[in-house]
């Protein structure tokens, strides 16, 4: 047997490979053999081949400030900006009624890094969006978020955590994540949290049990053997968390949108992740994070056609129909999707949709 091929024997035991070897899959490995050992791996974790998960939730910008100014984003205003703004509560109920209409009950509420807003503006509105809608579902913020309240108020993550909490949150979203190497970080969002800081948020957030997910976006100017640590570095954090906890829920990645960034203008263009290599990425994922139990494929920035193959490779989630989505697409991502769209694309790849909340808890709809 070559070295290819007792690797894959020993993922198919369910044991980690290492980095090296982790290395070795992603290079050298034929997408097939990638896609098989993922898709064999899938059905022991997840004990079904059938079922595919999604959900119906609406993306939120509490504000379009923030002092991060990453180079990948289009979205983010300057603090004075003419355009710049602070959702309103009624915005937030209007919001909120359109979302109950087609079935949802849950925001993702993403902030920004407003150099204005504190703990208690974040906790007041979490409170105020519980009484307005006492079974809506709060995913919301980020690691960075969190650690930039920390800065902001100077206390502790666990201090931060905790009172958000106590005000509503019910999960933490793996925003932020981009790559989790701190070369990359520098050149693409040198004001976010550092790797550690973003690990070390979640390791905080799994002690107090909130469920959180992870991400990564990739695709610009990240290294192999960056997307390997990043991998690693979720894996050896979720090994970590106490055994009441879920920790990391999920696993979702993503290319990079290039269209107008700052990235593409200094000339920093998107590297060639076309539907093979997406494939790959995914297939290796399932291969990388056997403790994380949900791998979700990208279908907002990848399309139709290529998450459904993913299906096959190791993902067994489908993501949100996205009522509302404004950073990634004002990068250029364009596709959509409606309920009876995503469940039928789910049909077509050849399995069941069944509709969850951010914890993976199956509804009846």
């Amino acid at each position: 047997m070559d070295k290819i091929g007792k690797i894959l024997e020993k993922v198919l035991h369910q044991e980690f490979p290492d980095k090296e070897e982790g290395l070795i899959l992603f290079r050298q490995a034929s997408l097939s053999e990638l896609i098989h050992c993922a898709w064999e791996l899938r059905k022991k974790i997840k004990n079904d081949d059938k079922k595919v998960s999604w959900i119906i939730d609406r993306n939120v910008n509490i504000t379009n400030v923030c002092c991060s100014q990453c180079k990948f984003c289009n979205f983010y205003r300057k603090p004075g900006d003419e355009n710049a703004y602070i959702t309103t509560i009624e915005q937030y109920k209007e919001k909120i009624s359109e979302l109950k209409k087609l079935g949802g009950n849950q925001l993702l509420l993403q902030g920004g890094l407003h150099p204005r807003l504190g703990l208690s503006f974040y906790a007041d509105l979490f409170s105020e969006l519980k009484k307005i809608e006492p079974g809506l579902k709060l995913h919301a913020l980020g690691p960075p978020e969190i650690h930039h309240l920390s800065r902001l108020e100077k206390i502790p993550v666990s201090k931060i955590l905790e009172r958000l909490a106590d005000a509503g949150l019910d999960s933490l979203p793996g925003a932020g994540a981009e790559i989790l190497s701190d070369r990359v970080r520098k050149i693409i969002s040198p004001v976010k949290c550092t790797t550690q800081q973003w690990l070390d948020v979640m390791r905080e957030a799994h002690k107090i049990n909130l469920v959180t997910s992870a991400t990564m976006m990739f695709g610009h100017v990240e290294t192999d053997e960056e997307i390997l640590d990043h991998l690693l570095a979720l894996r050896q954090v979720q090994s970590e968390k106490p055994a009441s906890s879920k920790g990391f829920i999920s696993f979702t990645p993503w290319p990079y949108q290039e269209k107008g960034t700052d990235l593409q203008k200094q000339g920093m263009l998107a590297k060639n992740t076309d539907a093979a290599y997406y494939v790959r990425l995914i297939a290796l994922s399932r291969i990388m994070l056997q403790n994380v139990e949900n791998i979700q494929a990208s279908w907002l920035t990848v399309g139709k056609d290529t998450a459904q193959v993913c299906l096959h490779a190791g993902a067994n989630d489908f993501g949100s129909i996205m009522i509302e989505e404004n950073v990634v697409s004002s990068a250029g991502a364009s596709y959509k999707f409606d309920a009876e769209g995503i469940q039928k694309a789910i049909i077509e790849a050849g399995f069941e949709p069944v509709l969850r909340d951010q914890g993976y808890n199956f509804l009846s709809r």
